[in-house]
């Protein structure tokens, strides 16, 4: 079991990275959309939205990895 939790390590760490990511390119869009490029800004909210839409799958493949790890 000891590959199941260290698949759902670096998933987690992904799944950080991901966040980061996220973050990094929202003050981008930001200072973007400031500048006058809305359609910039569009475009780098729906890329955003599909993150936000598949976040919670990750997180329960993540939490399920964890949990079959630690079964006897």
């Amino acid at each position: 079991m000891k590959e199941l939790r260290t698949a759902a390590e670096v998933l987690e760490r992904l799944s950080h990275n991901q966040d980061a990511l996220r973050a990094a390119v929202e003050e981008l869009a930001k200072w973007v959309g400031d500048r006058g490029a809305s359609d910039v800004v569009g475009n780098v909210h729906g890329a955003l939205a599909t993150l936000d839409d598949n976040i919670n799958v990750v997180r329960q493949g993540i939490a399920e990895l964890v949990a079959a790890s630690i079964k006897p």
